[in-house]
């Protein structure tokens, strides 16, 4: 079984006020995950005490972390990181189209690393979209070509994971439904919402799998540490890697 969380950790302020990457690490390490996929992580940035914020969460669970910065100004960076203590490897990490006629939105990414579970390699995305929704559409065209998701190395078992200011019914959500599985979407099972973390209403971040690869359990993390640690929800995943009896991957989807 693989165990990822994806987690929008808001430069670790809390709902509190409080800046706290500690925090966010005891939220994660009290349920053990094998990879995790964080968003909107700030390196270097005076506003948060010059902190490697990607380093200081990794560490604390004795991982690695794959860091890209979505936005850097001078030696300060603002971006998302894969973090895992499995044999990994850094594929791709590059920024997402924007509006060119609003050159002044925030800049976005995605981030591919190649992860090493029971001697088979997994290739995980973690990404974090825009807010408009012409936007999201034109990053999600990006990511499903040639770069990432059409790429011949980005085969299955694949995740993509992250935030994307998405929910279900829009055309973002249904351009990445279309090629993968929704992990939340499983019969019988309910989907879990993490935004914002002290009363979820809204369905913002998503695990996506390809065939080869069956939900066991989808859960968002709702304890009191979780509910102020950062104003979304940890939305964790555990993971079945699946062979057909030629050895190739098959699609499942198994409720818990």
């Amino acid at each position: 079984m693989l165990r990822l969380i994806t987690y929008n950790v808001r430069r670790c302020l809390g709902t509190d006020g409080r800046l706290s990457p500690a925090r966010i690490a005891e939220v994660l390490a009290h349920c053990r995950p094998d990879v995790v996929a964080l968003q909107e992580l700030d390196v270097g940035r005076e506003r948060s005490g010059m902190v490697d914020q990607a380093h200081a969460i990794a560490s604390h669970l004795g991982m690695k972390a794959h860091f890209h910065a979505s936005l850097q100004v001078m030696e300060e960076q603002y971006g998302n990181a894969i973090l895992t203590a499995l044999p990994s490897r850094l594929v791709r990490a590059e920024a997402l189209p924007g509006l060119a006629h609003r050159p002044h939105l925030e800049p976005r990414g995605a981030l591919w690393a190649a992860v090493t579970h029971a001697g088979e390699e997994v290739q995980i995305i973690n990404t974090h979209l825009g807010l408009r929704a012409r936007e999201r559409a034109a990053q999600v065209e990006a990511l499903l070509g040639p770069r990432f998701l059409g790429d011949p190395a980005c085969r299955a078992p694949l995740v993509l994971v992250g935030d994307f200011n998405a929910v279900s019914r829009s055309r973002a959500y249904r351009l990445i439904a279309a090629r993968l599985q929704d992990a939340q979407r499983i019969p019988g099972h309910r989907s879990h919402c993490t935004f914002p973390s002290r009363w979820p209403f809204l369905r913002l971040d998503h695990v996506f799998v390809s065939a080869g690869i069956a939900v066991r359990r989808v859960q968002a993390l709702r304890g009191p540490l979780a509910r102020i640690a950062s104003d979304h929800l940890p939305l964790l995943v555990d993971l079945d890697l699946v062979a057909t009896e030629a050895g190739r991957p098959a699609a499942r989807v198994e409720a818990a």
